[in-house]
């Protein structure tokens, strides 16, 4: 259950086609549910932040993955993510749960969408930009997941500052976002260009790509923590889900 389920199942009370008694029936239930013996699922997550658990598909084993997904299901959550896992493991758990539940798996993102992606909720839309054609593996992951949390999304990749006038072709995208999420590696520039043009906060991912001195990310995320342009926000390095999170936070307000 979520905020929305949560604030439905209130009016219902207030409209008297649910009893007191069933509300809070169905509001006592267990907020964790268990998964075997190897996991804890959050289901009361929803209500506190809006946003149910998301599985973090690396280190765990695809029956893991599988067991903790039904459990969520089988409690009423309509839609679970599952990052960081391979198309072999989004395979498995495709045969393995009914074939009414739609699969969708993304190569780039290395995601896996089980039950749908709901309409967008959000008040306006989320740009996705990349510096370069390299970066979007990071920056589908910060898409998809915005888009599973309700959002429209607005992708545009490849608009780095070594060909600044690809960026300055897109005016009216960044001038119209809610948030923008820009995912750069190599010097990690792209942020701090975007974030002196847009009146939205921008969400700043720096990425892994680039050559030694980079230092695997580090040169990017040092870069833009230490933007000149306000409103500049900085994840971790190569972490689009955290950045599609934080930017759906931003357009819920």
């Amino acid at each position: 259950m979520d905020k929305v389920e949560l604030s439905e199942l209130l009016q219902r009370v207030a409209d008297g086609t649910v009893s007191p008694e069933d509300a809070a029936l169905k509001l006592r239930m267990a907020p964790i549910q268990e998964a075997g013996d190897y996991g804890k699922i959050d289901m009361h997550r929803g209500i506190r932040q809006g946003v149910p658990e998301v599985i973090y598909g690396a280190g765990k084993t695809r029956e893991h993955i599988l067991g903790i997904a039904k459990t969520m299901l089988n409690n009423g959550q309509k839609t679970v993510l599952v990052t960081r896992i391979t198309e072999e493991t989004a395979g498995f758990l495709r045969s393995a749960l009914p074939e009414e539940i739609a699969v969708d798996y993304n190569e780039l993102a290395r995601t896996c969408v089980i039950g749908g992606k709901p309409k967008p909720t959000g008040v306006g839309t989320i740009v996705v930009a990349t510096g370069g054609t390299s970066d979007i593996p990071v920056a589908e992951e910060a898409a998809i997941t915005a888009e599973v949390l309700g959002n429209e999304v607005r992708r545009l990749y490849d608009v780095g500052v070594s060909g600044i006038h690809r960026l300055l072709s897109h005016m009216e995208d960044i001038m119209g976002a809610r948030c923008i999420v820009a995912v750069a590696g190599m010097e990690g520039a792209l942020p701090s260009v975007i974030g002196g043009l847009a009146d939205c906060p921008v969400i700043a991912v720096p990425t892994s790509v680039g050559y030694g001195a980079s230092l695997g990310g580090i040169a990017a995320l040092l870069s833009m923590l230490n933007s000149c342009a306000s409103g500049v926000s900085v994840v971790n390095i190569d972490n689009g889900f955290g950045a599609g999170y934080m930017a759906s936070m931003i357009n819920h307000l």
